[in-house]
Formats: structure tokens, C-alpha cells, sequence
């Protein structure tokens, strides 16, 4: 297949266009820079330059794929309402460039939000739903398609995609026990992630967009919770400085703006995914990629 992807020069977009180059399937990836573009070319991926405003590139992107990988986000995480007009915006033109041609559309989604008090599973329908809803309500936008001839697969991801190079949430909280000289966990720990090793996370969007029904939800969790004391015990053994509790009322104080989200529990089964797809993740835990020394450079 011709896939178009969002976001391929991102550290989750990249590792998709790898697999699904490896696959057989050739890869055409959205740039906004030129840096993007000659990564995207280096590896032998198409490129199509444009952004996520630009959805005349958008449309032309997905009326010439066989499928489409949506990855690409603002994370304007201080105009949150931008980041979630946008996103809206671009789900509709993909999506809309899709009707009637069966064609997998992969739209990548948090599990933040969905439930409260237990992992969430594939089954939990999002309630965010509308334009001023979290990130445009786009996830259920898209499944709207599902009954015009689009075979629409959310994929749920972890707060974690962990490996070497992450410059994610975990990213952060290295770089704030660096700058503090203790690690931090927010309360009693208490509160807990999914996580997911980047190389899981990209062979199981492709198993999707190759085998999903249309409307399915995947969860791509390797680890369905792991508590954010155990993630800074991690920190603070590879670190070699001081585990502390932080009071809730100094957490962004201490962790900059990644500290709303480590209070937080965003955790999720996975257990219909992999049966769906036969999905086994191979890769290393979190705990041991932060040991190893994925977060030497954060």
C-alpha cells in the first residue's frame, strides 16, 4: 500500500514509516521543515510538504494514498483550544477525502479522559465529542466516517512511548530530577501510566492499518500501569540522586508543565488488542529502557 503519514518525522511517526517501509508498503510523509523533508528522503520515503493548516496538502496526501496514518499534533500546550482546532480540522479533510473508498485511516487518540477508576478498555467510547471538546473531539469524528465508506482504526497510545531518543513526558521528568537533584513523585505515587516500547507501538499500527475492521479501537499499551513512584524510583536509580514526594500544590513548580499530567493515572488494557491482531509487544519495560540509559540526553 501507498501510505500517507502525519507526523512521520516525529519520534512515533518515524518509527511507523520504518515499519511500514520494512513491511513492503511505501510511505509518503507530511513535512513542514526542510530538515523533515531530507530525513523523510534519506530513508527512501516519499515527501509531501505541507502542515496540519495547510489542508489542501492534507487532501491531496490522502486522495493519492491507499491508506492514511495520522499522527501529527500541535501540543501547543498553552493554546490548548489552537491544538484542538487544528487537529479537528485535519481529521475532517482526511477523513472526508476518504468517503467511499474503504481506505484505512489510522487516527492516532490519548486514553486520558476516558473513564475514571479502572484501566480503560477498547470498548469505553471517548466522551469528548465536538469541536470544543479535548483535541476537537476527533476521535469520534472520525469513527462518524466509518458509516461513508471509511475504515476508520483509533489508536489509543500510552502516555509512555518509551526508547532511546524519547524526548517525551518521561523526557521531562528526567530532565526535572536533573535540574532539582531529586527525583520526584507527586503525593503517594500512587497515581500510574501505561507504557509502550516505540518499536511495539509502530509494528501494531501497522498490523492495523493491514488487518482492522473499520470502527475498531486499538490500545497500544505493552504495560497497563506502571505508578509514577516506580517510574522516579527508576529515575532516581539511574540518576543516582535522592526519590521525594512532592506536595500537589508544588508539582508544576518542580516538574514544569509535565507535572498536570504525572498526577495523573491514564492507564488501559490491551487485552482485546492483541487477541484483534495477534500483537505480542517484544521491547524492553519502561522501567528498564530509563535503567538503560534512554534518557542519558534529557
Amino acid at each position: 500500500m501507498r501510505v500517507f503519514v502525519t507526523g512521520a518525522s516525529g519520534w512515533i511517526g518515524s518509527a511507523i514509516v520504518d515499519e511500514l517501509m520494512t513491511a513492503g508498503h511505501e510511505a509518503v510523509g507530511l513535512a513542514r521543515s526542510e530538515r523533515s523533508a531530507r530525513s523523510l528522503a534519506a530513508k527512501g520515503a516519499g515527501v509531501l510538504r505541507g502542515d496540519l493548516d495547510d489542508l489542501g496538502s492534507l487532501r491531496r496526501g490522502a486522495t493519492d494514498a491507499d491508506a492514511v496514518v495520522h499522527m501529527a499534533n500541535k501540543h501547543d500546550w498553552g493554546n490548548p483550544a489552537e491544538s484542538d482546532r487544528a487537529e479537528r480540522a485535519a481529521v475532517e479533510t482526511l477523513a472526508t477525502a476518504l468517503v467511499g473508498t474503504d481506505r484505512p485511516f489510522v487516527v492516532a487518540a490519548p486514553l486520558s479522559g476516558l473513564v475514571e477508576g479502572r484501566p480503560a478498555v477498547e470498548s469505553d467510547v471517548s466522551p469528548a465529542v465536538g469541536p470544543d471538546s479535548n483535541r476537537g473531539g476527533s476521535e469520534n469524528l472520525a469513527l462518524d466516517h466509518v458509516d461513508q465508506g471509511v475504515r476508520t482504526i483509533v489508536s489509543r497510545f500510552a502516555p509512555s512511548v518509551h526508547g532511546a531518543g524519547d524526548w517525551g513526558f518521561v523526557n521531562f521528568l528526567v530532565g526535572a530530577a536533573r535540574k532539582q537533584g531529586v527525583s520526584g513523585y507527586i503525593g503517594d505515587g500512587s497515581a500510574a501510566w501505561s507504557a509502550v516500547h516505540r518499536s511495539d507501538a509502530a509494528r501494531l499500527i501497522r498490523l492495523g492499518l493491514e488487518q482492522a475492521p473499520a470502527g475498531t479501537r486499538l490500545h497500544v499499551t505493552a504495560e497497563e500501569a506502571i505508578t509514577t513512584k516506580a517510574i522516579a524510583e527508576a529515575i532516581g536509580r539511574y540518576l543516582d540522586v535522592p526519590v521525594v514526594s512532592i506536595d500537589p500544590e508544588d508539582a508544576d513548580a518542580h516538574f514544569g508543565f509535565v507535572g498536570s499530567f504525572f498526577a495523573k493515572t491514564m492507564t488501559a488494557s490491551s487485552e482485546i488488542t492483541r487477541t484483534t491482531l495477534s500483537w505480542t509487544p517484544t521491547g524492553p519495560t519502561l522501567v528498564e529502557d530509563i535503567e538503560a540509559g534512554a534518557y542519558a540526553t534529557a
